[in-house]
């Protein structure tokens, strides 16, 4: 039996406290935070078992495999430090997904099996920074069990993945769990395994409560959470109306004629046409890897074959002689990529600034007005206290929310959400989509918005590119309009 007893574990200003956890043979369970830095906590102390102020871990497995977007991270850091593009005469995509499980311990003889368990057998030769966010994650989950753990723990398991991948997903979990145990910290019950027999609650600093799953089911903890979440939204929902109006932009905000997108491995999708009208809020949808992600770098001018096809974006021809900051400062974004990459050394209160720059860091000095916003949006996160902390020194779910509100701080033309509420939490999920309903509503920005879940639909959103097989190969864009704008 694995137990937690006594334990006072504090990492900077966060704090776990566990009384006593006890997690016996054949039981799996799923853990549910009201805050982010308390997932975060937890899976410091299960990965690394780290010295602690109080307390002791009791039998924990020697073998512990671990899925997490911290982890992710650390991989992305590990193939950037390798990178060889600058002595080569190609891009260095990074490491293959076969050589990053044969790295983490898998045999010639198991990578096959191991392949296919995660779907990842057509892409065993592609760099990892070629990887859609699904495709990451589902790599993460096969290097995790390529060490054949004894105890595996997933914090948000199904972000990225399609509703395949999800379905899929659920399915191997419970293949595993007939000889490993599981812990799933989750914010959103409709992930758990089937498999899962108990729950654990903590708020901000504590486990507060541990119960069968039964239990958990007749339990009004989630009508707590919710009601939470709404005594923060009044905050949120006026910084949001003050900041400054947007700019006069053409009636077609964004254009695309026939543009394709592939690689020296095949064809994502090709011979796509999209107008955006004014007042016009879009969501993309489709499968892991069929090229949602892409189509939003060609609108940002951040993927490398926007200049091979013909774009135009807010009244800019891409291609025309414009600076990639002439559109850039216009539009606000939020995504796996974008996280990824905000790896500087900077404050807490810089990255909120930086909205202001578009920049990844600040390097231009804010006037006192730009100062007193971002310290307004601090304060509405509960973040005031963390102003000089390092963005890498808060947790992942932190991160995420000040990269939100770094996109939203300028009031931009277009925000471009991509998998936004990856690592947030139950409550600021829930305000997060509260939020967004607003600004579509109000059209104060215009949406454009990438998520793999039915219930994460916003209902002033009805416009939809729908991503599906083509005939030949790669896939191919199906749009739907409604009003209340018409494409031209």
């Amino acid at each position: 039996m694995m137990q937690i007893k006594g334990l006072n574990y504090q990492v900077q200003n966060h704090q776990l406290l566990i009384d006593n956890w006890q997690i016996h043979p054949q039981e799996h369970w799923g853990i549910f935070v009201a805050h982010a830095h308390s997932a975060a906590l937890l899976l410091r102390l299960l990965d690394s078992q780290p010295e602690v102020n109080e307390g002791a871990l009791i039998k924990l497995p020697d073998k512990i495999g671990l899925v997490s977007l911290v982890s992710q991270q650390q991989l992305l850091e590990q193939e950037i430090a390798r990178d060889e593009t600058d002595f080569q005469d190609h891009i260095d995509y990074g490491s293959s997904v076969e050589n990053l499980l044969l790295e983490a311990g898998c045999t010639p003889g198991e990578l096959d099996s191991l392949l296919h368990s995660v779907d990842l057998s057509d892409l065993r030769h592609r760099g990892f920074r070629q990887l859609s966010t699904g495709e990451t994650r589902r790599l993460m989950l096969a290097r995790a069990l390529a060490c054949h753990p004894d105890l595996l723990v997933l914090h948000e398991p199904c972000s990225g993945l399609d509703v395949f991948h999800r379905s899929q997903l659920k399915a191997l979990l419970e293949q595993l769990s007939s000889h490993l145990q599981l812990i799933v910290i989750t914010s959103r019950q409709e992930e758990l395994p089937d498999c899962t027999t108990h729950i654990a609650v903590f708020d901000d600093t504590r486990l507060t409560q541990t119960m069968s799953y039964r239990q958990w089911c007749e339990h009004p903890v989630s009508a707590q959470l919710t009601a939470l979440s709404a005594s923060r939204l009044d905050s949120w929902l006026e910084l949001s109306r003050h900041v400054s109006e947007a700019q006069d932009f053409p009636q077609t905000r964004v254009r695309l004629n026939q543009v394709s997108v592939e690689y020296t491995d095949g064809v994502i999708f090709r011979d796509l046409s999209w107008t955006i009208q004014a007042k016009q809020h879009w969501q993309i949808r489709g499968p892991n890897g069929c090229g949602k992600s892409s189509l939003l770098g060609l609108i940002m001018g951040d993927h490398p074959q926007c200049y091979a096809n013909d774009i135009e974006v807010l009244g800019f021809k891409r291609g025309s002689g414009e600076s990639i900051w002439d559109i850039k400062r216009h539009i606000g974004i939020v995504s796996s990529a974008l996280h990824l990459q905000y790896r500087v050394s900077c404050t807490v209160l810089e990255v909120l600034l930086s909205g202001f720059f578009d920049s990844i860091g600040l390097y231009d000095s804010p006037s006192r007005q730009q100062l007193e916003t971002a310290r307004a949006w601090l304060s509405a996160l509960k973040m005031s206290d963390y102003e000089q902390l390092g963005f890498q020194q808060v947790d992942y779910g932190q991160q995420r929310l000040l990269l939100i509100v770094r996109a939203l701080i300028k009031r931009p033309a277009l925000l471009i959400l991509d998998e936004p509420y990856q690592g947030l939490d139950y409550l600021n999920r829930q305000l997060v989509m509260t939020v967004l309903e607003m600004l579509a509503e109000t059209d104060m920005t215009q949406l454009l918005y990438v998520s793999h879940y039915d219930e994460d639909s916003l209902n002033a959103i009805r416009n939809y590119v729908d991503f599906v097989p083509s005939d030949d190969d790669g896939y191919r864009a199906v749009m739907t309009y409604s009003s209340p704008a018409q494409p031209a």
